[in-house]
């Protein structure tokens, strides 16, 4: 069984900074890549940023410039770095864990609201 656990949400002004976490512990040996989601009310799940174990970035463009992903590969914990908020950026951000195997593993979410 594998746990996907978020943290760091919450609410923040307009130009803002939030610090995402995630961690994921439980019985996964080898972890290829792990990455943020997000969900707006009435929205399909989008792609944030992704990081592989070495350490290869991929950002939305939405996001570029503004977000950064970083990760501990021995701690099995990844990080979305987040300034410059706005309140486009509210939803609930969801942490994906990628397994070598292909198996994917999802945290439940926490939510970031961007507002004055």
């Amino acid at each position: 069984q594998v746990q996907v656990v978020e943290s760091g949400g919450g609410l923040v002004q307009p130009g803002g900074s939030l610090r995402l976490s995630c961690s994921a512990s439980g019985s996964i040996f080898s972890i290829y890549a792990m990455g943020w989601y997000r969900q707006a009310p009435g929205k399909q799940r989008e792609l944030v940023a992704t990081i592989t174990s070495g350490g290869s970035t991929n950002y939305a463009d939405s996001v570029k410039g503004r977000f950064t992903i970083s990760r501990d590969n021995a701690k099995n914990t990844v990080y979305l770095q987040m300034n410059s908020l706005n309140p486009e950026d509210t939803a609930v951000y969801y942490c994906n864990v990628r397994a070598y195997t292909g198996s994917g593993y999802w945290g439940q979410g926490t939510q970031v609201t961007v507002s004055s």
